[in-house]
């Protein structure tokens, strides 16, 4: 089959008025940006609608290093939804600069699944990244012009600042940087570093909030370390809220697009996963839900990260309910649980599949602990046997959930009906099935080991000395009511980025907790967390171009 790029650029793609009016949207409602891409304002979102209208969020099991289809398998259902005769549309993140020019080389869907135009989409699409940049950067300015200044200076220790300036690139050598350096013009020396944008609190923040006020609010919220009499300084004591919200103006609207069937795509935020809640923002879930029967969501990496962080902060915050959720699994990811080798996983590995089958039964218990009977989409590849299919069938049965093969990669929509079909009968048996894992009002501790030992199955949780102090530290503040935030690897349910399957009886050490006061939540972190990754060693940046044309290649 072609490359996901010469699918996206050989399909006749509509005017975004057109897909605006299949949602009941006039183009004078819309803030075009071009042809193909506009944005929603939000006076579009109708609370009453929204209590009408149902919420899937799409999982997954915990993946190979190559990802599973998560977001081809939302596009994919959304696209199969409106094959059955429903209104449905399809809500995600936006790509970051940082995986699409790493590893991913892009992150629209794939095959016949995917969301367009994509090259604007994968790469500046309407801007909402560089606002967050430039968001992030004026308080980060803000901080190093009031240590330098005598007027109206805080007080600020250095050695105290945490906040990080940032940038939508993946660049190892910014991780750990001297500023101020030059003589007394040029500011007050002290160490800091860059984080990646889609691990900043603003991009964090900007996903939380219902509306301008509220994003002021939680930006003036933003904690930035003490002063030398130990006194907590925020955004706010800087004055720093309202020219942050203002370059955040255009970005708070989520942005309309369209799959490749015309299917409407919403598609605003990028929080990562593995550190911040990774999900895409509220308003946007608010406004697919405003202007549609049925939205397709996904929450990401596996349902110990993303669906996990979905339930406890995102709808704890927002009051959403969800209706269904889809685990997405593949034979691979079960051979790859099952003790194969990366190299052997295209081989027909019965005994393997069966093993790693305990890695997606801890993810059914997980999503059972919110209220869920979740429904499994086994993203088919082409090396998939039929014993291998046939396997996963029985032992889905044998654990009381239903199971679709999903072929939306190459057959877009078509492929996915079964798995639309059963997703439309449980969200019309599920009225009130959601239940989150903890209350807001638990101490933090209780809140933490809830996470570690019914998601992960850890048997116990240790507190290094430091993140102790920031417990000790939040309850002085007065905020024991913020959620949890966990940040580990994407790659084991454990802490441990090689334990595969189903690991038991391990302890999670959580070596430090960074306060996040303006989305909501403390980041408790466990293991070794990058928030500024590295390139590979052959980045995919090496393979994107562009001809004389403007035809852009390589983004896959």
């Amino acid at each position: 089959m072609e490359t996901d790029i010469k699918i996206a650029q050989k399909t006749k793609i509509l005017h975004i008025t057109e897909i605006a009016k299949s949602m009941g949207l006039e183009p004078d409602d819309l803030e075009l940006y071009g042809k193909y891409k506009a944005k929603i304002p939000l006076k579009f979102i109708d609370e009453k609608r929204i209590k009408k209208s149902k919420l899937v969020l799409v999982t997954a099991m915990t993946p190979t290093p190559a990802g599973e289809g998560k977001t081809t398998t939302s596009i994919g259902l959304a696209q199969g939804l409106n094959k059955i005769g429903k209104k449905a549309t399809v809500v995600i993140r936006e790509p970051s600069l940082g995986p699409v020019f790493g590893v991913k080389g892009g992150a629209a869907g794939g095959g016949y699944a995917q969301v367009i135009p994509m090259e604007d989409i994968n790469l500046h699409f309407t801007g909402d990244i560089a606002a967050v940049e430039k968001a992030n950067n004026l308080l980060s300015a803000l901080i190093d012009n009031n240590l330098q200044s005598k007027k109206g200076n805080l007080g600020l220790d250095p050695r105290t600042i945490f906040w990080k300036r940032v940038i939508d690139m993946n660049d190892r050598s910014l991780r750990n940087i001297v500023i101020g350096l030059g003589g007394s013009a040029d500011g007050v020396p002290r160490e800091t570093g860059f984080n990646i944008a889609a691990a900043s609190e603003v991009m964090a923040i900007l996903c939380m909030a219902q509306n301008i006020e509220d994003l002021k609010h939680r930006l003036g919220n933003i904690f930035i370390g003490y002063t030398w009499e130990k006194q907590p300084i925020f955004a706010r004591d800087l004055k720093a809220e309202g020219a942050m919200a203002a370059l955040l103006k255009a970005a708070m609207m989520p942005n309309l697009v369209q799959t490749l069937e015309g299917t409407p795509a919403i598609i605003h935020g990028g929080p990562f996963a593995n550190i911040a809640q990774g999900t895409n923002s509220i308003v946007a879930t608010k406004m697919g839900m405003s202007l549609s029967d049925i939205v397709v969501t996904e929450a990401g990496f596996a349902s110990d990260l993303g669906a996990e962080k979905f339930f406890n902060i995102k709808c704890q915050q927002s009051g959403l309910l969800p209706s269904a959720v889809v685990i997405v699994a593949t034979i691979r990811a079960l051979k790859y649980h099952g003790g194969v080798n990366k190299d052997k996983l295209k081989e027909e590995n019965v005994d393997a599949v069966n093993k790693g089958f305990a890695n997606l039964e801890k993810h059914i218990e997980n999503m059972t602990y919110y209220g869920f009977t979740p429904i499994i989409a086994l993203n088919k590849f082409s090396e998939d046997t039929e014993a291998e299919i046939t396997l996963v069938q029985q032992l889905c049965e044998s654990h009381g959930v239903k199971m679709a093969v999903n072929e939306s990669w190459e057959k877009g929509g078509e492929g996915a009906i079964e798995l639309a079909e059963l997703v439309l009968t449980a969200t019309d048996s599920c009225t009130s099935c959601f239940n989150p894992l903890y209350d807001l009002k638990w101490d933090m501790k209780t809140k933490i080991e809830t996470i570690a030992k019914k998601m992960y199955g850890a048997k116990n949780v240790q507190y290094s000395v430091k993140s102790q102090k920031t417990l000790d530290t939040i309850e002085s503040l007065g905020m024991n009511g913020l959620a949890i935030c966990m940040a580990k690897t994407q790659n084991s349910l454990s802490e441990d980025p090689s334990l595969r399957g189903r690991p038991r009886d391990f302890t999670i050490k959580i070596r430090d907790i960074e306060i996040a006061s303006g989305a909501g939540f403390i980041v408790s972190i466990a293991g070794s967390i990058m928030r500024m990754p590295g390139l590979p060693a052959t980045p995919s940046a090496e393979f994107i171009d562009i001809d004389n044309d403007g035809n852009i290649s390589a983004l896959f």
